[in-house]
């Protein structure tokens, strides 16, 4: 099973924010959209990702406004990202190698998507859930 599989079902809606945004502006955007990680774009260009703990690492280590600090600041710059021909059982020892809970997903050089940890969680549950019901079936006939 491949990252285009969990893309297929979750869809390819990515939210996105500039680097001169601010983290009041990204964490506003992520309560409204109910995601907790931005792909930070200049253009169509992937330039980092910021997540909540970026944002809380700006709350606590600044004694200025989140309205006043930019998103590039905190985000993370050096992107880990998936294709969408990646295997689920190969991203998943990345992401948890990696410490990270979200991949951008890019498509010949183009953001395809993002999944999260919990989506390749599911899918993995989702197939070993189908092959167990397949074993059972062989063992009762």
């Amino acid at each position: 099973m491949h990252l285009s599989a969990i893309l297929q079902v979750k869809g390819s809606t990515v939210f996105t924010i500039q680097p001169t945004a601010s983290l009041a502006d990204a964490a506003k955007t992520m309560v409204e959209d109910k995601c907790g990680s931005l792909v930070v774009c200049e253009g169509e260009q992937v330039v980092g990702i910021v997540t909540e703990r970026d944002i809380l690492r700006g709350c606590a280590s600044q004694n200025e406004s989140l309205d006043l600090i930019h998103v590039a600041k905190y985000m993370t710059r050096e992107v880990i990202v998936g294709a969408p021909n990646d295997r689920i059982s190969d991203i998943m020892g990345l992401m948890t190698n990696e410490r990270i809970r979200h991949l951008p997903v890019l498509d010949n050089g183009k953001l395809a998507g993002i999944i999260s940890i919990g989506d390749v969680v599911k899918a993995q549950h989702d197939q070993l859930s189908v092959e167990n019901l397949y074993l059972k079936q062989y063992i009762q006939s």
